[in-house]
């Protein structure tokens, strides 16, 4: 494996953009952080506090997960990385219906962005994880994903020639690493995603003037009692962190996903996943859990189509009670998709990096397709 001189290696000190250092952490700095909200759930209209953020972590706990999470280093073969479904340039999904995995194996469920990933309670489409340390050894030792293990991880990290200094930066100590400061790195990297600066963001604290008039009215559309569409993708957020059964149809010719049910065993929830935040949901095509719409046009018109009019002959869904018949007409459905694109934001971006102390070639952009 071709190595970097490890004299090049020095982690920042200085936190990522939008977040100030206090006590030796990073902390975020918002519009919304003068906001209340109540229950601390983050729910609520234009000035409404947000839900708690995994912060704290030091600057260079979070460099260090940067370089971990474009590294192919973490996958078994050296040639898949965290990057490789979270692409930067796709808002931090992968653009596919279902994200390939080792030797081209094909997930059944696409990948959700990871901006603002850190205010979620539960992770994974069917919430099967509660933190961001929890989530990630899915992937990571998955045997259709990255495929490897906890013990060749820790080897290849280990024996590499610039890690342990690395982490030694980070963490102090020996530079003996675990899998707790690996994980806690890249939990410290996708926690400092933060996605709060839009078009959307400047209007809801006051700066009206940088929404359109059919922007505005699309916001209106979204909001009201009518569409209904911020029961759940609620304000600053835009989801609830709720699961939520809506009866999206499947990719043609396969069969339901029963999504929350295979997890808790709960009937009601058949068919039930995590309500998605929409902030940068122009960048993150195809749409629901399997990637079934391509468009954004097409997604707004399947809440306008009747309730359960999707559902499967023979199914019996518990279909949340948001879901009814708006009767949107086409100009609506229209003002709705202009709305959603005034929550792209990608302003606080990382630096991608060029090269990675694995000496292998960064997975900062890729095309997969099926």
């Amino acid at each position: 494996m071709p190595l970097v001189a490890a004299s090049e290696w020095t982690l920042t000190d200085v936190c990522p953009a939008g977040f100030h250092g206090r006590d030796g952490g990073c902390y975020l700095q918002s519009f919304y952080s003068g906001y209340r909200s109540l229950q601390d759930s983050g729910v609520g209209g234009l000035k409404t506090g947000l839900p708690p953020l995994r912060e704290g972590f030091g600057a260079q706990e979070i460099d260090l997960g940067r370089l971990l999470f474009f590294d192919p280093l973490l996958s078994a073969d050296g040639d898949m990385a965290c990057s490789s479904c979270h692409q930067p340039a796709k808002g931090f999904s992968d653009g596919l219906p279902g994200s390939v995995g080792r030797n081209g194996f094909v997930m059944h469920r696409s990948a959700p962005t990871l901006w603002n990933v850190g205010f979620l309670r539960e992770l994974f489409w069917d919430a099967r994880a509660s933190s961001l340390e929890e989530q990630l050894e899915g992937p990571l030792f998955s045997s259709v994903e990255m495929a490897n293990t906890p013990a060749q991880l820790l080897a290849s990290l280990r024996q590499n020639a610039n890690y342990p200094g690395l982490f030694q930066q980070a963490f102090g100590g020996s530079g003996e690493i675990s899998l707790e400061q690996v994980y806690t790195a890249l939990a410290a990297f996708q926690s400092s995603l933060i996605s709060l600066s839009s078009r959307y963001d400047l209007y809801a604290n006051g700066f009206h003037e940088v929404l359109t008039q059919p922007e505005i009215e699309g916001m209106n559309v979204f909001r009201s009692f009518v569409a209904r569409c911020a029961e759940c993708h609620t304000p600053p957020a835009f989801t609830n962190q709720q699961i939520a059964v809506i009866g999206a149809p499947e990719p043609d010719g396969m069969p339901l996903d029963i999504g929350v049910e295979a997890i808790t065993g709960d009937e009601s929830q058949r068919g039930g996943f995590k309500v998605p935040t929409l902030r940068n949901i122009e960048l993150t095509a195809p749409y629901m859990h399997s990637g079934r719409f391509n468009t954004l046009r097409e997604t707004v018109a399947f809440y306008t189509g009747g309730r359960g009019h999707a559902v499967p002959e023979g199914e019996h869904l518990s279909l949340h009670w948001h879901i009814w018949e708006p009767d949107l007409n086409d100009r609506e459905l229209d003002l709705l998709v202009a709305f959603l694109k005034t929550l792209t934001d990608q302003s606080f971006m990382p630096v991608l990096p060029q090269k990675v102390p694995s000496g292998l070639k960064p997975v900062t952009t890729q095309i997969l397709t099926h």
